[in-house]
């Protein structure tokens, strides 16, 4: 699948952490991210846009995880839900390029 812009979602609830989140992930042409810290606001956001992958970040816990991760892929089967341990700018980027080759997904030239 070619897509013409990667929109990326992440959940955490450092607020330091979700700026330099927000940073890495609107860096990289054609990349879109946006940054919230409860599942309500993620629910929200995924309400307004869609988004190619969700990342959960730094305190969220299993529970949260789990519901929210059901109630997105009810929302979009397609959406790809993932944990996030963090690890620096170069590691964030080469885990959604995994996930982008994993899932056969490349961004438009």
């Amino acid at each position: 699948m070619q897509i013409d812009q990667l929109n990326i979602l992440a959940l955490g609830r450092n607020p330091e952490i979700l700026l330099v989140m927000n940073r890495l992930l609107n860096a990289p042409p054609k990349w879109h991210g946006v940054t919230v810290s409860t599942p309500e606001e993620a629910l929200a956001a995924f309400a307004r846009e869609s988004f190619h992958i969700v990342l959960l970040c730094s305190g969220i816990c299993p529970e949260e995880e789990a519901g929210l991760t059901a109630q997105l892929l009810l929302l979009n089967p397609a959406v790809i839900v993932k944990r996030h341990y963090g690890g620096g700018s170069g590691l964030l980027k080469n885990e959604i390029q995994f996930v982008l080759d994993r899932e056969n997904i490349q961004l438009a030239p």
